[in-house]
């Protein structure tokens, strides 16, 4: 392998709804997608209840198999309802990426104006796993996907990326 030929990575999209299903999960289907237009490979896909415990369930299931590299969520980064990503799965975190949430919420402002506040988009490593939170709307998953993500997941990305992070984890554990 050469630095510019791209890693494929083990993708893991789950959807946090109380609502949708695989007829209309369109936020589920562009990041599978866009991870699958990108070389990886979306190798399990799940739609949960917004609830803390079947979150932690899924999401630690996924966590603790070491095919899954990467994990995408979209939804429950709210404040209304049930929304509980964050207090689901920041405790599961081995470390936060706290730059993830930052640089949404500011690319988000030029889209939504002061409504990005309302997001708690976020992201963190555990267990060599790198995983991002996202808003469950479409809008907001391109956003992420396009303006972060994508090039994180690209091994060919300089000066840093987290495909870099991952493998050296995966060499020291």
């Amino acid at each position: 392998m050469t630095a510019n030929e791209p890693v494929a990575l083990n993708i893991a999209v789950l959807t946090v709804s109380d609502t949708r299903d695989e007829t209309n999960d369109t936020s589920g289907d562009y990041l599978a997608q866009s991870a699958e237009s990108a070389g990886h490979r979306v190798v399990a896909r799940a739609i949960v209840k917004d609830d803390i415990y079947d979150l932690r369930a899924s999401v630690s299931q996924w966590i603790a198999d070491p095919a899954i590299e990467v994990i995408l969520t979209t939804g429950g980064t709210g404040f209304s309802g049930r929304d509980s990503t964050p207090e689901a799965l920041m405790p599961l975190f081995d470390k936060q990426i706290e730059g993830f949430g930052e640089v949404f919420r500011q690319l988000s402002l030029t889209e939504i104006g002061s409504s990005t506040i309302q997001s708690r988009a976020f992201g963190g490593f555990a267990n060599n796993t790198v995983i991002f939170c996202m808003p469950g709307s479409t809008g907001a998953c391109r956003t992420a996907w396009q303006g972060i993500i994508e090039q994180q997941l690209d091994s060919r990305h300089r000066p840093c990326n987290f495909v870099g992070v991952l493998r050296v984890r995966q060499q020291e554990s």
